[in-house]
């Protein structure tokens, strides 16, 4: 498959059950900001989003929603969280939730659907991809005894469908490319599907900027941002002395939102705390503006808006090989579209910061390169700029049938609009009800 002919990127997200959303579906574009008050369930779409692609990593269920791996868990609450507001367990005590997504790319749109059981044990219940006109994989629970559940694959071979068990810890999409031959025309099509999707989900990148996390001097060896932005420092140092076109471009956006002058972005020797290995000291560094002169001003002087500013530019502009995500070692990052989500996009920074990051997401969007999924307060932030969709996430009303207090109020409301398009602007977003997985 040619893959730099039409890069493999998520498209549509579906909360079917998911927190405070039900029958939720929302089409993702190039661009696309979730705008409205607080509450409202913005958060928990970009959280479901990044729990796909950690599944699709390979990640079990507990890592990714309980937090008992390495890393912290996506969702807030944990799995127990995810289960909607409200809803009652059956009567043999089970109760879940079901996300789902569409990757558009070569094979045509792929759609994943997982229920996932959190009560009374964690575990995947029920998969289903389809793609190509056909369903290419479907799971179910046969036996909740047993720590499987039975899988059933396209195969247009000789027997149309090839079963095994596998675990229920796991996302059976991703281990697919393990247990496929892709002998038959029916393998190959599953094959092409499953790199589609996991290929485009494994490049799902949360950030979150910390400031207070970010002022710290910083190993230089750490050149692989996380989603903290903590080792901001040490990336910085990586992109002056390996791009200088990305690293010019970071500079131009700070002189266009940072009080003047800016001259540039360099790093200087920095001294770690008491008790730090000695040996990581000779290769400390703290990032500073160059601001011409008046000098070089270290990044612990700077205030959180700059510095979540700097963080979030700093992805939009840089890639696989300098972001710490987890895409495919098989492709060159120049074939790879990074999902980028910001939870609070424009947290702490005022109007003109927020639009020139939306402008240099723009110009990586044109590029193929970045997708960006931003949670912002005011919609308006956009105006006047084309192509990024906005989706107005409204705040629940109570219920004009009899709700009493303490009962779940009704469920949120999504108002898909756009924000004045610029002529041959893209098609605007949708957000809908979508059936549920059965």
């Amino acid at each position: 498959m040619n893959l730099t002919s039409e890069r493999p990127a998520v498209t549509e997200l579906r909360l079917s059950a998911f927190k405070s959303h039900r029958g939720a579906s929302f089409a993702l574009g190039p661009l696309t900001l979730l705008a409205g008050a607080s509450g409202t369930g913005k958060s928990s779409v970009l959280e479901a989003l990044a729990a796909l692609g950690r599944l699709a990593g390979g990640e079990t269920l507990g890592e990714v929603f309980d937090g008992s791996g390495d890393r912290a868990g996506s969702v807030r609450g944990g799995a127990a969280a995810c289960v909607p507001q409200g809803a009652q367990p059956d009567a043999e005590g089970r109760r879940g939730f079901r996300v789902g997504c569409t990757v558009t790319g070569p094979v045509g749109p792929v759609r994943l659907d997982v229920a996932v059981q959190t009560e009374p044990e964690l575990r995947i219940v029920g998969e289903r991809l389809t793609g190509g006109g056909e369903t290419l994989l479907t799971t179910a629970l046969r036996d909740p005894e047993r720590r499987t559940v039975q899988a059933a694959w396209h195969t247009a071979g000789l027997v149309p469908v090839t079963r095994a068990p596998l675990p229920d810890d796991l996302l059976a999409t991703a281990l697919l490319p393990l247990r496929v031959a892709g002998r038959t025309e029916g393998q190959r099509l599953v094959l092409a599907a499953v790199e589609q999707l996991v290929l485009a989900l494994r490049g799902v990148f949360p950030v979150e900027p910390r400031p207070e996390t970010m002022r710290a001097p910083v190993d230089a060896a750490d050149g692989m941002l996380r989603r903290g932005c903590e080792n901001l420092s040490a990336v910085l140092a990586r992109t002056e002395g390996e791009c200088r076109t990305r690293h010019a471009a970071l500079v131009r956006a700070m002189r266009e939102v940072c009080s003047p002058p800016v001259d540039g972005l360099t790093v200087l020797r920095s001294q770690l705390p008491d008790g730090a290995d000695r040996g990581a000291e000779l290769r400390s560094v703290i990032a500073a503006v160059d601001r011409g002169p008046l000098g070089l001003v270290p990044v612990d002087r700077l205030g959180d808006g700059e510095l979540r500013f700097l963080a979030i530019a700093l992805v939009l502009l840089t890639g696989p090989g300098v972001l710490e995500v987890d895409t495919s070692a098989e492709l060159l990052p120049a074939a790879q579209v990074l999902t980028v989500l910001s939870d609070g996009f424009d947290l702490g920074m005022d109007r003109r910061q927020t639009r020139e990051l939306l402008a240099l997401a723009g110009m990586a969007a044109d590029r193929g390169h970045i997708r960006l999924v931003g949670v912002v307060h005011d919609a308006a932030v956009a105006e006047g700029l084309g192509g990024v969709s906005v989706i107005d996430f409204v705040r629940p009303r109570r219920s004009e049938h009899g709700g009493k207090e303490g009962e779940p109020a009704a469920e949120p409301q999504v108002n898909p609009q756009r924000t004045a398009p610029e002529e041959g602007a893209g098609a605007p977003v949708s957000a809908r009800s979508a059936p549920t997985m059965r």
